[in-house]
């Protein structure tokens, strides 16, 4: 059996004092290139899982491994997040005060070489998600749905081999969900990386090739989409 690119293996994630258990005993794999759905009720441990994925929090039991290995620490993890893990917020968390092309282009700094470069980068995505003639906008200046885009080219910006969204669609409508679920389908094609997603929507969950549903901070059942 090949290696995956991340996984969870029996994981577990307690909070306050052991009181709260957001994650009870999870394994997951995520191989290179696939697109997994995780669904359910909120507070079933959703967010928790791809935290523990992309190595924002650790695992109170059990282990996450990134190709077959368990990261050293918290600085083994953030070099994973600035070159191989992009992550798509559901709040987008883009920097009030910066431009979407200064947004897009943060993630690249100590990554990329030369100011030069950084910037053409960043044009270079945000005309491939459609905001080319955006780029000197604030966020405020934005949709939400335009906002998203932004994110996710941000998320894109050191040519990531996973890419975790939490809720991509969470704050738009349904025309700009289709096209933001069209563009992270296309991005996730053309680029061959892994798509780890989070969503009450059925119909989203649908366009994913595996679907994971949690509740009570257990995975209750996986399936084929």
């Amino acid at each position: 059996m090949a290696i995956p690119l991340v996984e969870l293996v029996d994981a577990s994630r307690v909070y306050d004092g052991g009181r709260v258990a957001a994650l009870r005993g999870v394994s997951l794999r995520v191989e290179a290139g696939a697109s997994i759905a995780v669904v359910g009720p909120s507070g079933s441990g959703k967010s928790t899982l791809l935290h523990l994925l992309s190595g924002m929090d650790e695992p109170s039991g059990g282990a996450v491994r990134f190709e077959g290995r368990a990261p050293g620490g918290p600085e083994a993890w953030c070099r994973l997040r600035a070159r191989r893990i992009g992550f798509v917020f559901q709040g987008y968390h883009l920097l009030p005060a910066l431009t979407a092309w200064q947004n897009v282009q943060l993630p690249m700094l100590g990554v990329v070489a030369g100011a030069r470069a950084r910037a053409e980068r960043a044009r270079e995505l945000l005309e491939r998600v459609g905001l080319g003639v955006r780029l000197r906008h604030l966020p405020s200046q934005l949709s939400g749905g335009e906002r998203q885009r932004v994110a996710i080219a941000r998320s894109l910006a050191n040519g990531p081999d996973l890419i975790l969204a939490d809720e991509p669609t969470g704050n738009l409508d349904s025309v700009a969900s289709a096209e933001i679920l069209d563009l992270l389908t296309e991005v996730r094609g053309e680029r061959g990386a892994a798509l780890v997603l989070v969503t009450h929507d059925p119909a989203v969950a649908a366009r994913c090739e595996r679907v994971v549903r949690l509740r009570d901070g257990r995975v209750v059942d996986e399936a084929r989409a």
